[in-house]
């Protein structure tokens, strides 16, 4: 029997790659298959930043050169729980990682969240990233928009309903999505925290950019402006939150007549949704209640609310993990029962050779590179748990391989994905563009594999 260690990673977003990367690093005699539900790599990176944040996106530059080495085999367009179980795996690899993140929009319990109009940030993310299991439209129809939420996603989602179509033309926006955005409508985006300034997730950056976006002005009210105890406190010990409320002060001090873009975002403070208000099934408004620092930089409410005309509204307070067929699920923290990345049993006891990282190991939060650190301690309890594991039945190399095929599973490699990434390159080089990301499933399968001609400019 062959004592190399056959590892199988399930999810190659950075999560996943980082966790094979390490895996593979550490001199052991591993084999490591990587196995992506999408026709292409690179998860949240391709499917969750904005098209308009290249500098981020420039993190596939590094998980691109992890996956050329060659010591991690690539299997895209296979889908765990459909193509093949977990008990599948398991038959043919001494541990499964489960890498596979948290795409879900996190609930808002709310009176009139599910009207027409009302809509999840993540599904808006993956609409305008192209990702294939979307919807190709998207109803943009209003002229006010309310975004709920004080992180970065919502300053995405904001930035992207407010800027012009045109101002996206350099990055690798897809088609679909561009000719929508040129007919958007919209006048106003109105940006709800239920906190003060000093406590949002803005990051600085992220929050500086969002000025510079062309023919949008950022209006911030200094009456939303309060700073308790906690607040202060989180000022002077937190340099990010410095900067923050430098940024968003400097903002308060733009007098009206300074103002002439024809688009605005709105940024209001100590104002939790309480409600979507709808008539005939639609959004026609939200309602807020004013908050009041606690203190602590906690809030209560004080009763007194406001309704603003809205026709749509965008919720963009977390993402959430989805259940795993074969797998426990926390539903209430959405991610995989686990100790330090060893899945946990209902019993709380370990499941031998069963591991996760990412965010559906720890929730969706931090920042990309904090995956690194997560998937180190994952895999440092793999090794330790290396020489007790049960060991794999069928060791062949290519026993997945065969499932697959025999189930007719269309599978794009590390060969296929390049195939695709330079029809996606060449498609954008016509027009002067990096890229044009191709959308459609059977589109990008039928590239990776082979079938479609590469354009020429």
């Amino acid at each position: 029997m062959s004592s190399t260690l056959r590892v199988a990673v399930v999810g190659a977003g950075p999560a996943g790659i980082y966790a094979s990367d390490i895996l593979a690093r550490t001199g052991e005699d591993v084999a490591i298959d990587l196995i992506e539900r999408l026709p292409a790599p690179f998860g949240l990176v391709r499917y969750g930043v904005a098209p308009d944040h290249p500098r981020i996106k420039q993190i596939i530059v590094a998980l691109h050169k992890v996956l050329e080495r060659g010591d991690i085999r690539l299997l895209a367009g296979v889908d765990y729980g459909t193509d093949v179980t977990l008990a599948e795996l398991r038959e043919r690899y001494d541990a499964v990682i489960f890498a596979t993140g948290a795409i879900r929009d996190a609930a808002l319990p709310i009176p009139g969240i599910d009207l027409e109009g009302s809509y999840g940030a993540a599904d808006f993310v993956s609409w305008y990233d192209g990702h294939p299991d979307v919807s190709r439209t998207w109803p943009l129809h209003a002229r006010e928009v309310a975004v709920l939420g004080a992180g970065n996603v919502a300053l995405d989602v904001s930035r992207m309903l407010a800027k012009h179509a045109k101002d996206l033309l350099p990055t690798d926006v897809p088609a679909n999505v561009y000719e929508i955005l040129a007919a958007n409508p919209v006048t106003d985006v109105h940006v709800f925290a239920r906190r003060g300034p000093a406590q949002v997730k803005f990051s600085p950056l992220e929050l500086r950019e969002l000025g510079h976006v062309p023919d949008v002005d950022v209006i911030v009210y200094p009456e939303d402006f309060d700073f308790d105890a906690g607040s202060m406190a989180a000022i002077h010990s937190s340099n990010q939150t410095k900067q923050v409320v430098n940024t968003l002060t400097d903002w308060t001090l733009k007098e009206p007549e300074d103002r002439h873009a024809s688009r605005r975002i709105h940024l209001h403070f100590l104002h939790k949704p309480v409600a979507v208000l709808g008539e005939a099934g639609r959004v026609v408004g939200l309602r807020t209640e004013r908050t009041a620092l606690n203190g602590d930089g906690n809030v209560t409410g004080t009763g007194q609310t406001t309704d603003w005309p809205v026709q749509a509204v965008y919720r963009a307070v977390g993402y959430f993990g989805s259940p795993l067929p074969g797998l426990p699920f926390d539903e209430a923290a959405g991610v995989i029962p686990n100790r330090e990345g060893r899945v946990t049993g209902p019993d709380g006891s370990a499941l031998p050779g069963v591991y996760t990282t990412g965010w559906i190991k720890r929730g969706p939060v931090g920042l990309i590179g904090h995956t690194k650190s997560d998937a180190a301690e994952t895999i440092g309890h793999l090794r330790e748990d290396a020489a007790v594991l049960p060991k794999a039945v069928d060791r062949d190399p290519r026993s997945l391989d065969e499932l697959l095929a025999a189930r007719g599973v269309r599978v794009v490699d590390w060969t296929g994905w390049l195939r695709l990434d330079g029809h996606e390159r060449a498609l954008g080089e016509v027009v002067g563009r990096e890229r044009i990301k191709v959308v459609p499933r059977d589109e990008m399968l039928d590239i990776g594999l082979g079938t479609v001609a590469t354009p020429t400019a």
